[in-house]
């Protein structure tokens, strides 16, 4: 599912180069459970914002279900990422000014599907806020924003779902029943699930722990 051979990123910071990943390379078949770990400052949220196309590298190649994602355009990574990839981010990155139910509709409609609307009610009872539907963002907890967070990523039943730091912003108990969810969700899809996390306790539940050090891999067990 993921191929990454000789990934580097070196970024300006303060009027030099810092490496950021060096030289890292990677392979998740598909259908795996993949924690990506390690310290604050390590690379993980890079590594994943690359395999997302999100960013480009440095050096390096990236292949994500066959497609080379370091050689598209931005027109065919936008649509990559539209029809394979589910993303889930710490902060939610909800829009603030639709409801929950218009939230998760987003992706539906900007692929052109014409159930969005029971699509997305659908989505919601299945991460258990069908009661929350019509709450805008900000009438919502921290947890309840991931759980509509993470039922838009998984809208288009993508073959690749990304989590960078899901719990970050949420206490362990709430933290737990998020990664639940994504396990969850995941093994009913049969897709590959990448998360990145600092806590080795939430990392523990991952198929594999892949950890990276000042921007290295270190270990992959």
């Amino acid at each position: 599912m993921i191929r990454v051979r000789g990934l580097s990123m070196r970024l300006a910071s303060g009027g030099r180069g810092v490496d950021v990943l060096s030289d890292v390379s990677l392979d998740v078949p598909a259908g795996q459970f993949v924690a990506i770990a390690g310290p604050s400052g390590s690379g993980k949220s890079t590594l994943l914002g690359l395999i997302a196309g999100l960013d480009q590298p440095t050096a390096g190649r990236i292949e994500v279900a066959g497609v080379e994602v370091t050689a598209l355009g931005e027109d065919a990574l936008a649509r990559f990422r539209r029809d394979r990839i589910g993303y889930v981010f710490q902060s939610f990155h909800l829009l603030p000014t639709l409801t929950a139910q218009e939230n998760v509709a987003v992706p539906l409609e900007l692929a052109g599907e014409a159930d969005a609307a029971p699509r997305a009610a659908a989505l919601l009872a299945e991460v258990g806020l069908a009661e929350r539907a019509h709450h805008y963002p900000v009438q919502l907890s921290g947890g309840e924003q991931q759980r509509v967070a993470v039922a838009r990523a998984m809208a288009r039943r993508p073959a690749l779902l990304l989590a960078d730091e899901p719990t970050g912003n949420l206490d362990s108990a709430t933290g737990k029943q998020i990664i639940d969810l994504l396990v969850g969700m995941n093994r009913r899809l049969g897709s590959t699930l990448v998360l990145v996390t600092h806590d080795t306790a939430l990392a523990a539940h991952a198929d594999r722990v892949v950890t990276l050090r000042d921007g290295r891999i270190v270990s992959d067990e």
